[in-house]
């Protein structure tokens, strides 16, 4: 886990930007600290995936600094910020089973196999496809896919934080509520860094202990 320091942060799509409304965020300075729940509210276009994709990596910034543990990540790569992310639509191995969905990222880390097993059938239980492990991903529904993006993004116990970007879009309003509250009691038990993107108050206010409001390229509110 880590406390992310997100430094005068200042970013813009165009090549020679000149005045604020050149920015999708205008100036960001904040501090999430270790361990915490947050989530980043406000309507579509605030900036707030623009922030969430410079914090993973995804994105360089035109300006400012980000820090990690107070270690200066702002060039550095996803991989090497050690990051999860969970998008909005599924991103999975369609020709892979849900089970070796699940346990790639962890294999690909070399974690012995033993281990690989028991954390692959704990966030299957989490996520409730456990009786269709060893069923091929693309016979799945959309919202199945979208929990073994989620469970992909649970299953590693050493990230510095998990990211997720508007996942519970594709999942029905029931299973939205509970993967919510099994997120809240994954974030209680383990203590992960999580910042969860949402246009939703609703989303927001059940995973989140603070609601970071976005407007405008802004931190408006927290």
């Amino acid at each position: 886990m880590a406390r992310i320091d997100v430094n005068h942060i200042r970013h813009s799509y165009l090549t020679n930007p000149k005045k604020d409304s050149d920015f999708a965020l205008k100036e960001v300075h904040h501090t999430f600290e270790d361990g915490g729940a947050y989530a980043l509210l406000g309507p579509s276009g605030c900036g707030k995936t623009t922030l969430l994709n410079i914090i993973s990596g995804l994105l360089h910034p035109s300006h400012g600094q980000l820090l990690f543990n107070g270690r200066n990540v702002t060039n550095l790569s996803t991989q090497e910020r050690n990051i999860a992310q969970v998008f909005q639509f599924p991103v999975i191995y369609d020709t892979m089973t849900v089970y070796d969905n699940l346990a790639f990222p962890l294999r690909n880390r070399r974690v012995p196999e033993a281990d690989v097993d028991r954390k692959v059938r704990e966030t299957l239980e989490m996520i409730d496809l456990a009786s269709m492990a060893n069923r091929k991903a693309r016979r799945l529904t959309a919202d199945q896919k979208q929990k073994i993006s989620l469970g992909r993004g649970l299953v590693r116990s050493d990230v510095n934080a998990i990211l997720f970007d508007e996942p519970l879009t594709v999942i029905d309003p029931h299973m939205k509520w509970v993967l919510r509250s099994q997120l809240k009691q994954l974030h209680r038990r383990f203590g992960y860094t999580m910042v969860y993107v949402t246009h939703d108050q609703t989303e927001a206010l059940t995973f989140a202990d603070r609601v970071v409001v976005m407007y405008d390229g802004e931190i408006v509110q927290i």
